[in-house]
């Protein structure tokens, strides 16, 4: 099973801005069509395809050109991101993933996804249940193992790698929908969300502008998220704010603190997630410790317990409703 800490890998900084460069644009840009007629988005159409469709000419997350279907119809997702993305814009893949960690779709998406059938797990394809699945498109997430790529490649060349390290959310989100062609209505779907997300900030009362704290427990302990992770990005789109500790700008999580600095963690609101059943343990452990109870926000019963598996992902659409909604029902009174 991958690492969930593939969500957030460590790069060095001068190569992760290189790779930022390419992921911020390289979804949005086109390759040079062949045909004349050019679709709302901008992005030329192209001659008929091998199989017969009309096609067009994007580039992935790293800047590869990659020609695929003007309406692709059967699509394979390899991550719960790729997923959420795909039925935000109103379309149901023909395979899918296991969410981060688990051996399901993640809780949030699976009534979404009833029939549709699993071809392994996060970034974990089988390569005969992908084929079986007769895929036009395959979206990889942020897949990166470069023999695994060929072999998907080779069941259509239509495989896109949709996020790069330092994507965020709206990024990526814009990426696949410019890959299935639509990108019209992807940016509807950001505007409506971040109109959501600041109405329901403005009508927190006392608490809004509060400082929330966003912590993944560890089986060694606790990591707080930095700004620009996603939920972290959500609670900022609310207009809430960051403990003076954690006003740091990355998309990635410190590593597990020691007990001695589990005050690093307080903050007028602290919501706490976990990803695997040894984090979980790790943190009922905590709990029962004077250093976890003598937080502020626990004292004041302000520690919120929260889905991991949506809270400490990069994120979609979908599940920056879910953070709105939670954030939403704790603090609002």
């Amino acid at each position: 099973m991958t690492s969930p800490d593939r969500l957030f890998p460590s790069v060095p900084r001068r190569a992760a801005q290189a790779l930022a460069a390419v992921g911020a644009a390289a979804l949005l840009l086109t390759g040079c069509g062949g045909g004349s007629d050019s679709g709302s988005d901008g992005t030329k159409n192209e001659s008929k395809s091998d199989g017969g469709g009309e096609t067009r000419t994007v580039k992935d997350a790293t800047g590869t050109a990659v020609k695929v279907p003007a309406h692709p119809k059967r699509i394979v997702t390899l991550t719960q991101e790729d997923l959420d993305a795909v039925l935000a814009l109103g379309v149901k893949p023909v395979g899918i993933t296991n969410g981060q960690g688990l051996n399901k779709p993640p809780a949030y998406l699976e009534d979404k996804v009833k029939g549709v059938k699993v071809v392994g797990n996060l970034l974990q394809p089988v390569m005969d249940k992908v084929l079986a699945a007769k895929p036009d498109l395959i979206l990889a997430g942020d897949l990166q193992d470069q023999q695994v790529l060929k072999q998907l490649r080779e069941i259509t060349p239509a495989t896109l790698v949709t996020m790069a390290p330092t994507d965020d959310w709206k990024l990526s989100f814009r990426g696949v929908a410019n890959a299935v062609n639509g990108l019209d209505k992807a940016n509807k779907v950001i505007a409506d969300y971040e109109a959501r997300a600041k109405k329901a900030g403005e009508e927190l009362g006392e608490n809004k502008g509060a400082e929330v704290s966003i912590v993944r427990w560890n089986p060694d302990g606790p990591s707080w998220m930095e700004k620009k992770q996603f939920a972290s990005g959500v609670a900022l789109d609310m207009g809430l704010k960051r403990p003076r500790t954690q006003d740091k700008d990355g998309n990635a999580h410190t590593p597990a603190l020691s007990l001695e600095k589990i005050n690093e963690i307080d903050g007028d609101w602290l919501f706490l997630s976990t990803l695997t059943s040894d984090g979980e343990k790790a943190l009922k452990d905590v709990q029962e410790k004077p250093a976890y109870k003598d937080l502020n926000a626990v004292k004041k019963n302000h520690a919120v317990t929260v889905n991991g598996s949506v809270w400490s992902t990069r994120g979609g659409p979908l599940a920056s409703l879910v953070v709105v909604d939670d954030i939403t029902k704790a603090l609002k009174k």
